[in-house]
């Protein structure tokens, strides 16, 4: 009997090792099989609490594998018990069975770009993400007001307004605002490094000052050889303790108050607000905008000249001048000549 009873036991080893060996060579073919699905792209949406059981049927359906048995086994015997994880999942065809079962363990989730230009405020941003039908949840005004995350860098900030550093992003559906807000402080942060506030102390600036100087710059133009050009007008004119007579600046203040209809008249050269830069000397409150990386170089780094004045020529480049008279002249060349409204003040 006893005989016997070792005789079944060993066999039902072998039979295991057998099974075993079979499942292992099984399981390895399977997880290079290619999907059924051979061209282009293909996206699946896998809902919080599904099974794998139901997971596998999804895959199925949608020609991503050709058995549900064959994603459970791998699942079962190489990633249990770590979680299937819920989310937005693209894959490129055909794909492996083995790329799929990581994707969804791992959380590789489809990650859709925002690419956020320099220039805009926060508002802007958001309104942006918005009109795209950006997949993200939350207010990403409100969590713009979430100040801690610079606290260290600009004690003063009433909002995130400035460090929200213009850059591609990737972020998967559902997002969160405070989320992609945090990415933005954090990309700014690795661009703004000690040399940063070194320069901005041998400027007798602070890094807020900096931000603000740099926004103004942004605004006032696009072409990034200009924008030394342009820092220099600035510096010269905050050392001479002249009004800097920036035209964004304005336009920044009556947005705040919902009144700028997309036209600047002379009118609004009186509109009483700290950041209105016709009325009050030195820099505004804050930044007027995220600027890129060029304005805060331009910032921390203005051209060798003695310009105090510029114009736009109306081709997105402008007119620099040291005297008076030579701006007045320039003003009178591109600006009254080509007939532009009066509602354009553009003659610092």
């Amino acid at each position: 009997m006893l005989i016997v009873l070792k005789k079944t036991v060993k066999l039902s080893l072998i039979a295991l090792i057998l099974i075993n060996l079979w499942l292992a060579d099984y399981a390895s073919r399977a997880m290079l099989a290619l999907s059924p699905a051979k061209n282009g792209k293909l996206t699946i949406f896998i809902e919080k609490g599904q099974s794998a059981k139901t997971i596998a049927r999804i895959l199925k359906d949608n020609q991503l594998i050709s058995r549900t048995f064959d994603f459970q086994l791998i699942y079962s015997l190489y990633y249990y018990p770590n979680y299937l994880k819920a989310g937005e999942y693209q894959f490129s065809l055909p794909v492996s069975l083995k790329k799929i079962v990581l994707d969804l363990v791992l959380y590789r989730p489809r990650l859709h770009p925002l690419t956020v230009p320099a220039g805009l405020t926060y508002v802007e941003i958001s309104e942006l993400m918005l009109a795209r039908n950006y997949p993200f949840t939350g207010s990403f005004v409100q969590a713009c007001q979430e100040t801690s995350l610079v606290a260290d860098l600009d004690p003063e900030a009433r909002d995130l307004e400035g460090y929200l550093y213009p850059e591609t992003y990737h972020f998967a559906r559902g997002a969160r605002a405070e989320e992609i807000v945090k990415a933005m402080v954090e990309q700014f942060r690795k661009n703004i490094d000690q040399r940063v506030l070194e320069r901005a102390s041998q400027l007798n600036f602070n890094l807020r000052q900096v931000i603000t100087l740099a926004s103004l710059i942004e605004k006032e133009t696009g072409q990034a050889e200009e924008k030394p050009l342009i820092s220099a007008v600035f510096h010269n004119r905050l050392r001479l303790r002249m009004k800097l007579d920036c035209d964004p600046t304005i336009i920044y203040a009556l947005k705040l108050e919902n009144k700028y209809d997309g036209n600047l008249r002379l009118a609004d050269k009186h509109f009483n607000s700290p950041y209105n830069t016709y009325l009050y000397p030195g820099l505004p409150p804050g930044p007027i905008c995220n600027p890129g990386l060029d304005s805060i170089q331009a910032a921390l780094y203005p051209a060798r000249v003695n310009y105090l004045y510029f114009v736009s020529k109306n081709d997105g480049s402008h007119v620099f001048n040291q005297s008076y008279s030579e701006h007045i002249k320039a003003v009178k060349k591109f600006q009254l000549k080509n007939h532009q409204p009066s509602g354009n003040i553009k003659n610092r």
